[in-house]
Parts: structure tokens; C-alpha cells; sequence
């Protein structure tokens, strides 16, 4: 990496500091291994400063990036990057207006996401023209940008950001907690809209997590108190919200059979439910619960605190590309903390029990882990003022893989890869169709979408064996032309488009036809006898798409 002048680096080899612990998976048979790659210097009353709310991000040389929020050269924070070797660089020191530099917010406690553009995007606490913070963004060659200063004002734009931000449809998307808080969507432009939680006792929740992007295109999210429930001054909530901003309550949380305060950002599962945690209820040390689209919800697990089991979790899951879902929370065999998975099946395993030594792995596990493209995890503990403050790895014995930067695009359109071993790349498929590509390093790589491309896995050949996506990238349909634009029932309609291969449905205002598909940019529909004036919409299992008014005479 590249890192402009001016800015401060500091490297730590982590060979000194490997601690490693082994033990065995009863229900596969497989051994897991714990690794201590870093400790974390102290910075103030011997803390790190790491939260639970610091989002690890892969980047595209393969480092691992996230913030601190009481490292730097002004001890108001720092973006950071880590290799997966556990080589430590400071990148950017945060600083507020008297210390002697540019304003650019203290406290980034939510750590940084990586954007469909390459660039990494976050937040900070404090700082900016009005002290409520500010949205940033850090491109991997180190260059700081300040994005939005938020203003306090709520209803208006809120603030201050707790977690990072995340890009959808071109836009920034967020939280912040003042007030009951609520969600914002920042254009690249500067341009704000305000969505907040219902301000009456906060009966919509307060202090909102980072709201995940389901697969049906709404966002799917927690707040850690609030919802008119027995807790003071509430246990907290699950919500929904449309794109347009529309918010609805599916879940309140009441403490006692169902658990209180939920932490992290919510995971959508294979099985099309929502997973997540709590800290605490259930009676006492939380629980692991899962949750519908339509707002069925169900307790997976109730954590007990013993030594077989975990305790108050305080970050979020993390869906592993085996299915299975892998967190963090106290208590363990030692006391210190533990990492357990849990199946999509509902049965839980705790895998791993830290231990408070000097040498690591640390104890108060709290960074929600991410699992790297070599196919490991890794994570932070947050230790006390005793320290304790360890960056480590968990090995399953997992396969690496690839993941593409968006998850779903258009004929045409260029997607990044993320992975490894891609010097000496042959191919890459979306969906079994073969795409042009250009190696950019040896773990990032482009694609252009083919036009026979269909939804479904995507894949690299490289030298070492043939590495896939852990989920399926959606090829969104397109409407170009129909032909003719008008004529009776019956009108045999030519569709041109892309992205048609496998379309499941083709209806003209609104009623179903029958169609022929013709080619991946060719379909033919039957003008049905109900359809009136109106709109043709082809849909395939990436999408729908439609087109122009079609009259019927």
C-alpha cells in the first residue's frame, strides 16, 4: 500500500506474539485454531480503544481495515489496516479543530465499510463544524476525505454516526443516535434525507444498529433500547425499511423469554430469516434469535454463562461461506470469553474459550469477525484497562473463495473481485457464462458481465484450483425495445432487452402471458386477452424489469 506523506505508520511483527490453541469439533470432526496476529498498543488507562461497533473490512491487497477510536497521532482516533499475518499500520490520524491541523472528527467508533466503488466509507462520533460528527471517505491508497458534517438537527440530519456507512444504489446509508435516533441516506453529492425513529418515549426504538440490505431489497436492522417494552427505557426492536424510508416495527423485544439490547448488524440466512443477538435477557446473559421478513421470530439459543456456553454478546454473527453462523460473547470455559457457531438448524457449539494472558489471544472478544477470502476468520478482543486487546484469526478449515464488491449488476456492467491467487487467472464465469477480465493484483481482479450470463455462482479459475462466490450475484434484467408498441389481444410482442436468459414470467399490465424466449436478448409475448394499457414486465430470477406503455386497441 501506498500512503500519502504525512502520515503516520507503525508496523509490529506478530511472530513474538502467536499464541495458539487447538480443540476439536465433536459435531465435524474437524479442527479449529485460534491465532494471536497482534496486540493492540495501549492508548489511554491501558485500553486500545476498540468497540464492539468497529466494522472489519476486507480490502482489495487483501489487508484487513477498520478504526480505532483512541489510536493516532491527536488520540482522537485512526483508520488502520492489518495483514492477515498480523502486520500493523496506522494509516490516518482523526483531528479536531485546535489541534493544531484540518478538522477531520474524532472518535470513529464504528469502524469502515468497503464501497462497491473501492473506496472505504465510516464515520466519526465527534468533530466537524458543529461537533456532531461527520461521514469520511478513505481510498486505499490513503487519501482522506471529508463527505457530510452533521449538524445536530432532529428532525434535519440528526447525528452524531455511531457505525460506518454503507453504499446501495449509488448512496450512503447510516444511523445515527440522536435523540431516539434514526437512519440517513447521504448522496455523493451532499444531499441528506432524514428518516427518524418515532420520537414519542422512542416506542420505535432508540439508538439503531447498522441496518443490513435484505435480498428483497428493503433494509432489515435493530435498535439497542427503545420500543415501549418493560426494559428502562426499553429492550429494543427489529425493523424494516423501504428504500423510500418507510419504517415498520416487526419485533419488541420484552426482556424476559426473548432477550434485551440487541447488538450488531443483523445476517440474512440461506433459510431467507434474519439472524441476530442479544446481550442480555432470558433470562440474564442473552440470546441468539432469529426473525422473518413478515416478523415471525424465535429464540435459537439462550446463553447461560457456564463453561460450555457463552454470555452477553456484543457484536453481531457473522454468516460463514459453510452455512453456519460464528459470533463472539463472554464467559467460556476461563472466563474470558468464547467464539461459538451456531447451525442453520438452530444446534450451538462453543468452539473456542480466551484466556487472559500476556501472550494472547486476550479476553472480552467484542469486534464482530469477518471472515477473509482465504477462508478464516478474524477478530478483535477488547480487553479492560488490565489489557488484553488482541487482533486474531480462527481457522475451520474452511476453502478460500471470491466475493464481488456488489451482488447483482447488469449485462455490461464491471465487477470487482476480491480473493487470492489471481495472478495467472484463466477464466471467470457469472452463472457458467464466460466473462472478459483484467487481474489488477494477485487478490483483486474485474469482470464485465457477459451477455449469456445468468444469476447464479460466480467463479474464478486460477493456477491453484477454481475458487466461487459464497452467494449467488443476481444479473438484473433490462427492457431496451417492444415491438410493436400498441395492436389488439393476441399482438405477438418482440421484446428486446438484456439479461432475459431464464425468465420466469412476462406479463402485460399486469397479467400473465405466454412467452417464448428467443435468445438472452430476445423474448416474445402474447398480448393475453384481460390486459388492458399498460406496462410489459419480464421477470427472471435476477430481477424484473419493464418496459414502456404498451396500448391495446
Amino acid at each position: 500500500m501506498t500512503v500519502s506523506a504525512g502520515l503516520r505508520s507503525r508496523f509490529c511483527s506478530g511472530a513474538a506474539l502467536v499464541a495458539v490453541a487447538v480443540l476439536a469439533l465433536a459435531s465435524t470432526g474437524m479442527a479449529q485454531t485460534v491465532t494471536s496476529l497482534y496486540q493492540y498498543p495501549g492508548v489511554s488507562n491501558n485500553t486500545s480503544g476498540l468497540t464492539n461497533t468497529a466494522q472489519l473490512a476486507q480490502g482489495p491487497d487483501g489487508n484487513i481495515y477498520s478504526t480505532d477510536q483512541l489510536d493516532g497521532e491527536y488520540g482522537l482516533g485512526s483508520v488502520y489496516s492489518i495483514s492477515p499475518s498480523g502486520e500493523f499500520t496506522t494509516l490516518y490520524s482523526f483531528c479536531e479543530e485546535g489541534g493544531g491541523c484540518v478538522d477531520t472528527g474524532g472518535l470513529p467508533f464504528g469502524g469502515v465499510t468497503l464501497g462497491s466503488d473501492g473506496n472505504f466509507y465510516g464515520t466519526t462520533k465527534n468533530g466537524g463544524t458543529d461537533g456532531f460528527g461527520q461521514v469520511f471517505r478513505f481510498t486505499p491508497s490513503g487519501v482522506h476525505t471529508t463527505l457530510y458534517n452533521f449538524t445536530g438537527a432532529n428532525p434535519g440530519d440528526g447525528g452524531p454516526p455511531i457505525y460506518p456507512v454503507f453504499l446501495y444504489d449509488g448512496d450512503l446509508w447510516g444511523g445515527q443516535w440522536n435523540g431516539c435516533g434514526g437512519l440517513f441516506k447521504l448522496t455523493l453529492k451532499g444531499k441528506i434525507s432524514n428518516f427518524p425513529l418515532a420520537a414519542a418515549a422512542c416506542d420505535d426504538g432508540s439508538g439503531p444498529n447498522l441496518p443490513t440490505l435484505g435480498s428483497d431489497g428493503n433494509f432489515y436492522g435493530t435498535t439497542q433500547g427503545g420500543g415501549g417494552s418493560p426494559c428502562q427505557p426499553g429492550c429494543g426492536v427489529v425493523y424494516k425499511m423501504t428504500p423510500a424510508g418507510k419504517i415498520t416495527i416487526l419485533y419488541r423485544f420484552q426482556g424476559t423469554t426473548d432477550g434485551a439490547y440487541p447488538q450488531g448488524v443483523l445476517v440474512e440466512g440461506s433459510d431467507g430469516n434474519y439472524w441476530g443477538v442479544t446481550q442480555q435477557g432470558n433470562p440474564n446473559y442473552g440470546t441468539i434469535f432469529k426473525i422473518s421478513p413478515s416478523g415471525k421470530f424465535d429464540v435459537v439459543h439462550a446463553f447461560a454463562a457456564g463453561a460450555n456456553d457463552s454470555a452477553e454478546p456484543v457484536a453481531g454473527l457473522t454468516l460463514g461461506s459453510d452455512g453456519n453462523f460464528y459470533g463472539t460473547g463472554g464467559a467460556g470455559a476461563n472466563g474470558a470469553g468464547a467464539i461459538f457457531q451456531v447451525t442453520p438448524g438452530g444446534d450451538f457449539s462453543l468452539l473456542y474459550s480466551f484466556v487472559a494472558s500476556a501472550a494472547g489471544p486476550g479476553f472480552g472478544p467484542c469486534t464482530v469477525m469477518l471472515q477473509h477470502t482465504n477462508g478464516q476468520f478474524y477478530g478483535s478482543t477488547c480487553g479492560n484497562s488490565l489489557g488484553g486487546s488482541f487482533f486474531y484469526s480462527l481457522d475451520v478449515g474452511l476453502s478460500p473463495f471470491v466475493r464481488t464488491l456488489t451482488q447483482s449488476g447488469k449485462v455490461g456492467a464491471t465487477v470487482e473481485f476480491l480473493g487470492q491467487d489471481f495472478t495467472g487467472a484463466t477464466e471467470v464465469e457469472f452463472g457458467g457464462a464466460s466473462a472478459t477480465f483484467k487481474v489488477i493484483s494477485d487478490t483483486e481482479l474485474s469482470a464485465v458481465v457477459p451477455a449469456a450470463a445468468v444469476t447464479g455462482v460466480v467463479s474464478v479459475v486460477t493456477s491453484t484450483g477454481t475458487l466461487t462466490a459464497t452467494s449467488n450475484f443476481k444479473v438484473l434484467p433490462t427492457i431496451k425495445s417492444i415491438s410493436p408498441t400498441s395492436g389488439p389481444v393476441g399482438t405477438v410482442v418482440t421484446i428486446t432487452g438484456t439479461g432475459l436468459t431464464g425468465a420466469t414470467k412476462v406479463t402485460v399490465d399486469g397479467k400473465t402471458a405466454s412467452f417464448t424466449q428467443v435468445s438472452s436478448t430476445e423474448i416474445t409475448v402474447t398480448v393475453p386477452s384481460d390486459a388492458a394499457t399498460g406496462k410489459i414486465t419480464v421477470t427472471t430470477a435476477g430481477g424484473s424489469a419493464s418496459s414502456t406503455t404498451f396500448t391495446v386497441t
